[in-house]
């Protein structure tokens, strides 16, 4: 099967991601894509855009593969004559409604409408974990009776009906290469490594690392996340206040220096205010690092029943007191591996099953 892939916000995990799966799908699948910058403006025109590459490579699709980045009715009505009666699969990345906008801005509702619309044009709507799938079904009704009138409150329940989890496809395998041959030693390594943005709360991580080094326990911390503000204050202040403890500052583009920092780690920890799947996370796991969660989100689909009480924290207190747990007992903490727990978002292992899905879903239009 020939399958055409349309991202129009190609960069970090939607480009990781769609590389991945064409690189591990036994179908053809090719790409249409452009630059990850300016994502209210892709939301926008990036439809028209890949609408006119289209057509412009000439591409004999039997399947799309859209992503929620993409206003899908404006391509479909640009690509009529071409794309009439192809099977169309959505895959929410993310969503524009449950997104947490900034303090400082006002929410936007028209962005979480191309999303619904999107999902009105597609057959098959994908989300990357059952929170974002509960979350959205759980917010969409608020948004539709937001409207004055005629709020087609009906749509919720038949877009429910063929949407499904597809967990995200990671390139998991990549990350053996870096793996050392001697052991960790030394006080416990925390790893950061998420965006230095105001939905991964920052601040909160750092206030628990603040309270660790008042009571002198031992520990280090490498601070991975990318900063798209340079360089952000809260960085600047905790590089200042831990002096020493800092092993590391600064985002990791070459992916096997990356790899090695997750190997060298010994504790990831997040404290976001939200994640849709949680993808860094899955990937410092998998290298043995333990991981320190917030008891909601997507994160405790990651962690085995009899590892929550070492893993799972419900407030700062708890994060603190699981902190120091693992950087105290750090031999402990070495001994605990939850690799098998997240092996299966591997790409080995989730494109086979997107190829079945992508199939099955081929086989349901010809049929229908």
């Amino acid at each position: 099967m020939r399958i055409c892939l349309l991202e129009p916000y190609a960069t970090g995990s939607h480009a990781a991601w769609a590389h991945g799966y064409a690189a591990h799908s036994r179908h053809q699948v090719d790409l249409l894509t452009m630059a990850g910058r300016f994502w209210k403006w892709r939301m926008h025109g990036g439809a028209v855009t890949l609408a006119r590459c289209y057509r412009e490579q000439d591409i004999d699709a039997d399947l799309l593969l859209a992503t929620d980045m993409l206003d899908l009715p404006t391509f479909l009505a640009l690509t009529r004559d071409r794309t009439h009666g192809l099977p169309v699969a959505l895959y929410m990345h993310e969503n524009q409604l449950t997104y947490p906008w900034p303090p400082e801005q006002r929410p936007d509702l028209h962005y979480a409408f191309i999303n619904y619309a999107s999902m009105l044009s597609a057959d098959s709507i994908l989300f990357n974990s059952h929170y974002h799938l509960e979350s959205w079904f759980e917010a969409l009704p608020r948004l539709l009776r937001h409207f004055p009138d005629y709020n087609e409150l009906s749509t919720v329940r038949h877009l429910r009906s063929k949407s499904e989890v597809l967990p995200l496809g990671l390139d998991l395998a990549a990350l053996d290469a870096h793996r050392p041959s001697e052991p960790r030693t030394g006080p416990a390594l925390i790893v950061w490594n998420h965006r230095w943005e105001y939905d991964k709360a920052p601040e909160a991580f750092l206030d628990a690392l603040y309270s660790l080094a008042a009571r002198d326990v031992p520990f280090c911390v490498a601070l991975l996340g990318e900063a798209f503000e340079r360089p952000p204050k809260v960085l600047e202040e905790a590089v200042d206040r831990l002096r020493d403890r800092v092993v590391h500052v600064g985002y990791a583009k070459d992916r096997g220096g990356y790899a090695r920092w997750l190997w060298r780690g010994d504790i990831v920890v997040s404290t976001a205010l939200h994640d849709f799947f949680g993808a860094a996370v899955v990937e410092a796991m998998y290298c043995d690092c333990l991981p320190i969660l917030p008891d909601r989100l997507t994160y405790p689909q990651f962690i085995p029943s009899s590892h929550r009480e070492r893993c799972l924290y419900s407030d700062q207190d708890g994060l603190v007191a699981l902190l120091e747990r693992a950087t105290t007992d750090v031999a402990v903490t070495r001994a605990v591996s939850l690799r098998c727990a997240v092996a299966r978002y591997d790409w080995s292992i989730q494109a086979p099953e997107y190829d079945r899905r992508f199939a099955h879903l081929a086989q349901q239009q010809a049929d229908a």
